[in-house]
């Protein structure tokens, strides 16, 4: 996927202090500043590293998703070979990531990325980003997921509805507090939950095992036999390249997480070392299991059963493979579980998103968003990722809200990565000169992952074959949306500024300093135009 250069890293990272804006002007107000540093035992080793990319790859996805795919496709082989493609492009980001996470290792991920490459119009990248991270970044998916695993458990109900909502929101809300007084314990809970999420998704592939030996409450469901022959079914089957596309963004959101390492490089012990030996340890682990896992329900439930399961696959396959004990009752708790070690995972991350966010000046009152108070964790910041995803979370009516969810959450990070990759390639060709990062990924596996995220972010926009509100809701609904949040990102761009420093005179800039011993300083400016 890449290599190693034993060159040095870009000047630009080099001369750590990389300031989001120009001192155009005289300075006026300037604020206390603030540090952003962490003890040693409060920084993320190798293991923690590895379980907050488990945490969020490992969530509702292989829990849930798998009846889309199937739903999508119709046919066992080209599933399965799906989920194999989705470990293999998946790779190819991390590739991507890598390099720019070991030339750029700073807390944000693609924010910085995206910064180093486009860096004119100034702030337009930053601005897309952070809008498509704060009002898309939720974790209402697998929130829903939560809810729905928990009632189905307790009463046997598996449908959609404001009970299992009530539910996800607190789940949510116990993961953003958790976070946000309780640190320590929220990383330590992650990393238990990531060893609890492995140890589910293992004995779903054992128990897989057993059903293909015969042990199983149900019939032999046969999908093995012309495992690629493609059916089209009323519940399955022929929605042409608009269900693949969509197949594939639900194995994307399946595998989403691989990034997670690079949203808080700042908090990692030896980042450099840190993130090249977790991000593939984690990556490389979870694709083998969720190729397993995806053998395992296929051998215990019927097709119709996948295809019309929605979320619930898991439960289902549970019922099928150990009857209806009490004990068959605990297994979808345990899937809960698995659902709130990915929501805390996704809230740690995306909080320090929108932490850096703030500390760069991009939001309004940027300093409070920015803050680590009071306990040296981003309270604001989670409460900001929590109100979005309760929003989001109550907003659709009950229905088939978790395929819109996952497709809503996952569209408009294709459109990132693709600027991203497509700026990584710009690098390789154009500035070979001054981008000599440590990490090298080879062009055959950037160009794949930048076309497959032109298909991802085009395709939803051609009509399905069939039923245009099939899902519930017409096709074009999240590709409409998720595209309309980013223009509102251009938007805030132009009204922040072009149309308010017009209006006042002045503009707030933030620079990002490295002190005497390494830690990172924010200090915020009222820049007064000349």
């Amino acid at each position: 996927m890449g290599s190693f250069d034993k060159s040095s890293d870009p000047e630009a990272v080099k001369t750590a202090p990389m300031a989001v804006s120009d001192n155009d002007g005289s300075v006026g107000e300037v604020q206390a500043a603030e540090k952003f540093a962490f003890a040693e035992d409060r920084k993320i080793g190798i293991t923690g590293a590895v379980f907050l990319i488990l945490n969020k790859m490992i969530g509702t996805g292989i829990f849930s998703t798998p009846s889309a795919i199937f739903a999508a496709t119709g046919s066992v082989g080209v599933s399965l070979f799906l989920w194999i493609i989705g470990g293999f492009l998946t790779c190819c980001g991390l590739s991507v990531w890598l390099e720019f996470g070991l030339a750029i290792p700073r807390s944000g991920g693609e924010k910085n990325y995206l910064e180093y490459i486009y860096k004119h119009p100034k702030y337009l990248a930053s601005c897309v980003l952070a809008a498509q991270m704060i009002f898309l970044g939720f974790s209402s998916g697998n929130s829903l997921a939560f809810g729905r695993y928990i009632l189905y458990a307790n009463s046997g109900d598996s449908k959609d509805s404001y009970a299992a909502r009530g539910i996800g929101v607190a789940c949510a809300t116990f993961a953003c507090a958790l976070h946000a007084f309780l640190p320590k314990w929220g990383v330590r809970l992650v990393n238990v939950l990531g060893i609890f999420k492995v140890v589910i998704v293992l004995f779903i592939v054992f128990a897989g095992f057993a059903a293909l030996a015969g042990h199983r409450h149900v019939p032999d469901p046969e999908n093995f036999k012309h495992a690629f022959r493609i059916e089209t079914t009323e519940s399955y089957g022929g929605g042409g390249a608009y269900a693949y596309s969509n197949a594939l963004l639900n194995i994307v959101y399946s595998y989403k997480g691989w990034e997670n390492a690079n949203y808080f490089m700042s908090e990692l012990k030896d980042p450099r070392r840190t993130l090249t030996i977790a991000a593939p340890i984690a990556v490389a682990g979870v694709t083998v299991l969720y190729v397993l896992a995806n053998v395992a329900y296929f051998a215990a439930v019927s097709k119709y059963e996948i295809a019309t399961s929605e979320v619930l696959v898991a439960g289902i396959f549970f019922r099928n493979v150990f009857g209806d004990s009490a004990g068959v009752k605990a297994l979808p708790v345990f899937v809960a579980l698995s659902n709130l070690g990915n929501v805390l995972a996704v809230s740690f991350a995306h909080a320090r998103l929108n932490q850096e966010l703030g500390k760069e000046g991009l939001l309004p009152l940027s300093k409070f968003w920015g803050s680590n108070k009071p306990c040296n964790a981003p309270a604001a910041s989670l409460f900001l990722h929590w109100l979005i995803t309760i929003i989001i979370l109550l907003a659709p009516p009950p229905g088939p809200a978790y395929n819109f969810l996952v497709n809503l959450y996952t569209y408009p990070g294709v459109w990132i990565n693709g600027f991203v990759s497509g700026g990584l390639i710009y690098l390789h060709f154009f500035r070979r000169d001054t981008w000599k990062p440590t990490w090298r990924c080879w062009e055959p596996i950037l160009f794949i992952f930048f076309l497959l995220n032109v298909f991802l972010a085009v395709v939803p926009f051609i009509p399905p074959v069939g039923d245009w509100n099939a899902e519930g809701y017409p096709y074009y609904v999240f590709p409409i949306v998720g595209v309309a949040v980013l223009l509102l990102g251009a938007t805030y761009w132009f009204m922040w500024t072009k149309f308010w420093p017009w209006v006042r005179g002045h503009k707030i800039v933030a620079e990002r300093l490295i002190d005497e011993d390494g830690n990172e300083v924010i200090r915020y400016k009222k820049v007064k135009k000349a």
